[in-house]
């Protein structure tokens, strides 16, 4: 299973962004993916999560509310819609994928995403 991220970029507190990871190669219904962020300095937490099957979803305390993660399942492609964005979301946002409750087997490489205040 190959990952590919996108869509990072610079915005302004209070603005929007949407992260796409498109999942290639085999890909299982009993997976989940999930976004993960590390800013400089700090270790890396867990964002959200989907599982393929059942669409059923989790998020950190800290994005409840602002970010939406859904998927797009004839494309293999999970989004995190970002609002209400704030600088402390800065950070490199990883897409992962891995059997559902069990372990993150596979990484995207990261995408940045800038907040200035």
């Amino acid at each position: 299973v190959q990952l590919q991220a996108s869509g990072g970029g610079l915005v302004r507190a209070g603005g929007s962004l949407r992260l796409s990871c498109a999942a290639s190669g085999r890909t299982f219904s009993s997976y989940a993916t999930g976004w993960f962020r590390q800013a400089p300095g700090k270790d890396r937490e867990f964002v959200a999560r989907i599982r393929w099957s059942s669409g059923s979803t989790s998020y950190a305390d800290s994005v409840k509310g602002r970010f939406t993660i859904s998927r797009d399942n004839a494309k293999n492609t999970v989004f995190l819609q970002m609002n209400n964005l704030k600088p402390e979301d800065t950070a490199q946002y990883y897409c992962a994928g891995g059997p559902y409750g069990i372990s993150w087997d596979y990484w995207g490489q990261g995408t940045q995403v800038t907040v200035s205040s």
